[in-house]
Parts: structure tokens; C-alpha cells; sequence
């Protein structure tokens, strides 16, 4: 054999067209070298604005926030109790817009001119004007007059603003399925209801799992804004420690973080699902 022809036993070439640098820039080394790269420029970045603004900062006052420690142990400081509220109103929230969002797309999709005609008058009044307006209608009107406190008012305008977008996600997952398979469930004798639920949404769930993690995700930012109507969610409360401590970059990044924190737990969960669904 000659040498032209005759490769060592584990020699590793580069692929045909390809050079040497261009398989590393593709590797996993090279991506977290340019993730490592990134972080530390980053870093020195916030670093060099903070000398030049000349700002004090009190990294060592933020854990007392987050949570204290007595003689019963530890106890969650106001962040975390702001924290909480914010889970509360997010998940209600997204459970809400769920229902909401696929009544509303079962209703756009139906042969009902009355049920056609009033979801698309409910997507476009939430789609077309901002939460904070929607937010502030529903519990300085609709909350006198239906004796709802702020929370269940907050959760009430996020569930309706979520979920008109919510719904037209679901109705392209419904569209997405093939009409001889509905064909089909008819054929077989399967009501409306029985359709939707073991032929249609199972399809459907598979197709817009990915734009539904997002949506999520959104709502759980929007929550922010339910602090203008003084309920003590995370932002209330980093607002409160602000405006008595003046701390206000350490908050507000601390605050960020654990958002970021909520947000990619979701994003990590719905990632693991899509694997177990065998998502495309």
C-alpha cells in the first residue's frame, strides 16, 4: 500500500472542503470559549460604566432581602415573598389563558356565526391595546362591579391578554392537522368533543408546544406590570427596597436574575417534554 492511500488507525481528518479552523470554530470547545469570551467582556463592560458613573456598590445588603435567619431558621425576605406572588399570578395566569385560548380558537374554527363573530371582536380588542389600559379597566371597572380584589383582577387581565394570543397559536396547531383524520373520527361516530380531545389536540399539542413556551415566558415578564395596581409582586417589592435604600442597580439586577431563573426553568422543562413527546 502506499502512503497516499494508507490512514493510521484513529487518525482524525477534517471533512472534504472543510479546513482545519472551520471544525474548530464548529466545536463544542469553540462554542464555550465564545460563551466564556462573551461573559468576560460583558463583565468588564459593567465593570468600566460602574467607575465611570462612580457608583457605591452593596453587593453585601442584597442576601438580607432574599431571605433572613431567626430562631425559627430561615424566613424569605421581601424578594422572595414578592417572588412568590409573581408565581402565583403567572401560573394562574397561563392556566386561565389556556382555556380561554382554546375556547376562543375552537369558537374562530366553528360553523357559529355568533361564536366566529365574537372571538375575533375579543382577539381584536386584547390583541389591539396595551395590558397596562387592560390591567387598569378591569380593576378600576369591572372590579368595583364584580367585587374583585386586586389579584384576582390582575390574574383576570393577564389570562385575557395571554390567551387571545394563546388561541391563534392553537388554532394554527388545529389547522396544522390533516383534515382526512378528522374526516375519519366523524366516520367512526366521535362527537365534536371526543374529536378535539383524542384526535385533534394531542396532533396539534406536538406543533405548537415551542410558540406556547414562548408565550409563557411573556406572561411571566408582563407580570411585572400588576404592580401598578399595588400588589407586592417582585417588582413592587424591589420598588419598595429602591425607594428606601436607594440600592437601585443591585435590585434591579437581582431582579432580573431571578426572572431569567423562572424563565429558563421553563424553558429547560419544556425542552425536556419535547424530547419525551418526540417533537420535530
Amino acid at each position: 500500500m502506499t502512503g497516499q492511500n494508507f490512514k493510521m488507525k484513529g487518525q482524525q481528518t477534517s471533512p472534504p472542503g472543510r479546513s482545519a479552523w472551520q471544525v474548530f470554530c464548529c466545536s463544542r470547545t469553540a462554542a464555550l470559549l465564545q460563551f466564556f469570551l462573551l461573559i468576560v467582556g460583558l463583565a468588564w463592560l459593567i465593570v468600566q460604566s460602574a467607575d465611570n458613573i462612580g457608583y457605591n456598590w452593596q453587593w453585601y445588603r442584597i442576601p438580607h432581602y432574599l431571605f433572613t435567619k431567626n430562631a425559627a431558621g430561615l424566613v424569605a425576605g421581601p424578594l422572595l415573598q414578592g417572588l412568590k406572588i409573581t408565581l402565583i399570578i403567572s401560573l394562574a395566569g397561563l392556566f386561565f389563558a389556556l382555556i380561554i385560548g382554546t375556547l376562543t380558537a375552537v369558537l374562530r374554527l366553528s360553523h357559529s356565526f355568533v361564536g366566529r363573530g365574537l372571538a375575533v371582536l375579543y382577539l381584536e380588542i386584547s390583541r389591539n391595546t396595551p395590558l397596562l389600559i387592560q390591567i387598569f379597566c378591569i380593576y378600576f371597572v369591572l372590579g368595583p362591579a364584580l367585587g374583585l380584589e386586586r389579584l384576582p383582577a390582575a390574574i383576570l387581565a393577564l389570562s385575557l391578554f395571554e390567551g387571545a394570543y394563546t388561541s391563534e397559536i392553537l388554532r394554527a396547531g388545529i389547522q396544522s392537522v390533516a383534515a382526512g383524520q378528522v374526516e375519519a373520527a366523524r366516520s367512526l361516530g366521535l362527537t365534536t368533543f371526543a374529536t378535539y380531545r383524542h384526535i385533534i389536540l394531542p396532533q396539534a399539542l406536538r406543533t405548537v408546544l415551542p410558540p406556547l413556551t414562548s408565550q409563557a415566558i411573556s406572561l411571566i415578564k408582563d407580570s411585572a406590570l400588576v404592580s401598578t395596581i399595588a400588589i407586592y409582586d417582585l417588582t413592587m417589592q424591589a420598588q419598595a427596597i429602591i425607594a428606601e435604600t436607594y440600592l437601585t442597580f443591585e435590585i434591579w439586577f437581582t431582579v432580573a436574575a431571578m426572572y431569567f431563573a423562572i424563565t429558563f426553568l421553563v424553558s429547560l422543562f419544556v425542552g425536556i417534554l419535547e424530547k419525551r413527546l418526540k417533537l420535530p
